[in-house]
């Protein structure tokens, strides 16, 4: 599969940063890309820096003129299109959500986000009601995608939820960065531990990884941070964890990688980790903690 990604650094002009966002598409469609992955609430600023009554006036309704936009794109490019909206659901409830578009424009399925951080200058619980849709993969032309968003990067168990239900590929639209205090040292942790964590998910389902990240600095509104440096490194990993394209950590990034789509299986041919599962020993898996 010829997989197109966008590591893009926003502005605060949603118009602009879609249209900018439709003129990559059409180009990665140009050089061959299948399927094209945005990053995470891509059409704005990441406004979960501060915690505002006011920024709820973004969140768009699905359907509306914005999923008609991506859709256009999807149906005009040929490509089956990962979005990543703020949406809303009804008044007072709003949700981080995936929407997935395929060839022809049509709306594939969504994915809200499960696992909501709350941490500073990472507001998301303030915002967004956690993801009531399951891990579900999403019916493409392509195949079966198994898209979750950001924080649920760091939790196996949904990655393995989704590989069970037969997706064919982990995609992780994200919105990660540095805070400007930490040491250079603290700061490659962090990002290793990122990659590390994702690429393991590749090797234990056998699947590859497409993670896209936004990149460059964002200012605090409220200006009792530093903002976020976002640290980009897009990547993609085979089943093994092999990493087969990494972006810069600095810069904007528009590229189409190959991935072997047919290696999955031969990879769980030779680690059959889902044929020797012991699970009949798993049911403490669902608490919360064991005392």
């Amino acid at each position: 599969m010829q997989i197109g990604i966008i590591q893009q650094h926003n502005t605060p002009d949603i118009e602009q940063n879609r249209l900018r966002l439709g003129e990559k598409i059409l180009n990665l469609a140009a050089d061959g890309a299948e399927l094209v992955v945005l990053q995470e609430l891509h059409d704005s600023l990441y406004f979960c820096q501060v915690e505002s009554v006011d920024n709820f006036n973004l969140a768009v309704s699905i359907p509306s003129e914005t999923t008609e936009f991506y859709s256009e794109i999807a149906r005009k490019a040929g490509v089956v299109l990962v979005t990543s909206l703020f949406e809303r659901r009804a008044p007072g409830l709003y949700h981080n959500t995936a929407v997935v578009f395929d060839t022809d424009g049509s709306m594939a399925g969504r994915y809200r986000k499960m696992h909501i951080p709350d941490d500073p200058a990472y507001y998301e619980k303030f915002y967004f009601t956690p993801g009531d849709l399951g891990f579900e993969p999403v019916q493409t032309s392509l195949g079966k995608l198994g898209v979750l968003v950001c924080w649920d990067q760091w939790y196996p168990e949904a990655a393995r939820l989704m590989a069970m239900k037969g997706a064919e590929l982990l995609i992780y639209p994200t919105a990660i960065g540095w805070e400007s205090s930490d040491t250079p040292e603290e700061k490659s942790r962090q990002r290793d531990a990122w990659m590390t964590v994702q690429r393991g998910h590749a090797v234990a389902n056998g699947l590859p990884v497409v993670t896209v990240n936004r990149v460059g600095h964002e200012q605090d509104p409220s200006g009792q941070t530093a903002g976020i440096q976002f640290w980009g490194t897009s990547f993609v990993a085979g089943p093994q964890g092999e990493l087969i394209y990494v972006a810069p950590d600095n810069e904007e990034a528009l590229a189409v990688i190959n991935v072997d789509m047919h290696r999955s299986e031969q990879v769980r041919r030779w680690w059959p980790f889902l044929r020797d599962r012991r699970i009949e020993n798993y049911s403490d898996i669902t608490r919360r903690f064991i005392d």
